[in-house]
């Protein structure tokens, strides 16, 4: 079983790029126009690999590390989130908090390599991508501390066994959880209301603009890596938040259902929501860290507030 779980594991590495390419083809859709076939993903990643890096003068080591840094830590974050409550022999572990250091971690290299350039757009990107990185991490640990209340450990895997079956929906704390975790996802994908990831404006991007300065094979690994993270929030979002089945087969078809569902959830909410005023983004977060601390308080309760 381990080793079909190792191997489902691995296949994020390719079916990444996927999530991001259904999400934009999806809403051109819904907007009235033709749009990008879902594999654009995979088109562009192909056509920067081929092509040679371009260094800005005076950049350092920080900037020249930082693809590969971001890269890696999300390959390590794919091996740490189980598949539908299995994992692969990794000898990782799945410490839920060793996943948020490491993107954590991602976010720093990119931020250091945007300071390293001195370029004024990406370090302003960079800048609000830090900010917002506040709120966003503080969410992201809470929601995951809810989830881990019932199984008693940060384990990802016992975390996922414990939000199998349906007892789990009677608890409040797993309903502030998963509303908690639904705005992590907007957040840490870069979607809308939070990032509009279209837009080519250096006034107005996030996180797309600490990656101006990069071309070639480096912006390939951070492109894939953008993408991993959308993998990544939707599989926890399928493995800790929404209902499973405690068998391996049933649990790894409702992820393959519920990563769909929550590509066209994304969908919806870009069509229907324009980007929010950055100053509000904010507070947006800080309302889901309320009711994240709502979710802890009735589980401390007891589940009866």
């Amino acid at each position: 079983m381990s080793a079909i779980a190792a191997v489902v594991q691995a296949g994020g590495l390719a079916v990444a790029p996927l999530v991001p390419g259904t999400i934009q083809a999806l809403k051109a859709r819904m907007q009235g126009r033709r749009g990008p076939s879902p594999l654009q993903p995979y088109r562009e990643l192909r056509r920067l690999w081929s092509r040679s890096g371009v260094e800005p003068l005076g950049a350092g080591l920080p900037y020249r590390l930082a693809p590969p840094v971001v890269a890696a830590c999300l390959i390590l974050a794919l091996a740490i989130v189980p598949v539908a409550g299995r994992s692969g022999p990794w000898g990782l572990g799945h410490d839920a908090f060793a996943l948020v250091g490491l993107l954590a971690l991602a976010r720093v290299a990119v931020a250091l390599a945007a300071w390293d350039t001195g370029s004024g757009f990406a370090l302003m990107g960079a800048a609000r991508d830090q900010t917002l990185a506040l709120f966003a991490e503080a969410l992201l640990a809470l929601a995951l501390l809810l989830a881990a209340l019932p199984a008693g450990s940060t384990d990802l895997v016992a975390m996922s066994g414990s939000a199998a079956g349906t007892a789990i929906w009677t608890e409040p704390a797993h309903w502030c959880a998963l509303l908690a975790f639904a705005l992590v996802v907007v957040a840490e994908t870069g979607r809308q209301p939070v990032d509009n990831p279209d837009t080519h404006l250096e006034l107005t991007m996030i996180h797309e603009g600490p990656l101006l300065e990069y071309a070639g094979r480096d912006l390939a690994y951070l492109q894939w890596a953008a993408a991993a993270r959308h993998w990544l929030m939707l599989l926890l979002a399928a493995g800790l938040f929404l209902p499973h089945p405690a068998s391996f087969a049933g649990a790894l078809g409702l992820a393959a259902a519920a990563v769909a569902a929550g590509a066209v959830a994304l969908a919806v909410l870009e069509t229907a929501q324009a980007k929010m005023r950055i100053l509000r983004v904010p507070s947006l977060l800080g309302l889901g860290c309320l009711v994240a601390l709502a979710g802890v308080a009735t589980w401390g309760a007891g589940g009866v507030l």
